[in-house]
């Protein structure tokens, strides 16, 4: 069994195992697909949302901690003459 075959199985979409074989798309390429590709393969508007979905998902490695970064912003404070009789 292929890979992709495997990943299709998984979500439940075998049948378009061989489509997908047929134009060598490795579960890898996967994530670069869009809904316009995928309804050009002949898939439903139901199997192209799960694969995008399943494509969306993060990897399980964790993520690389950020460093922390400075930024310049900038404060404006305006005082109305009699504001406080005002409010």
């Amino acid at each position: 069994m292929s890979a992709i075959r495997d990943w299709l199985d998984a979500l439940g979409l075998a049948r378009y195992a061989e489509t997908f074989e047929r134009e060598e798309i490795e579960p890898e390429d996967i994530a670069e697909l869009d809904d316009g590709e995928l309804a050009a393969l002949g898939l439903p508007l139901g199997p192209r949302k799960r694969i995008l979905k399943a494509a969306d998902v993060p990897a399980a490695a964790p993520a690389a901690p950020r460093e922390a970064e400075r930024r310049q912003i900038t404060v404006m404070f305006c005082d109305l003459v009699g504001s406080t009789a005002l409010s």
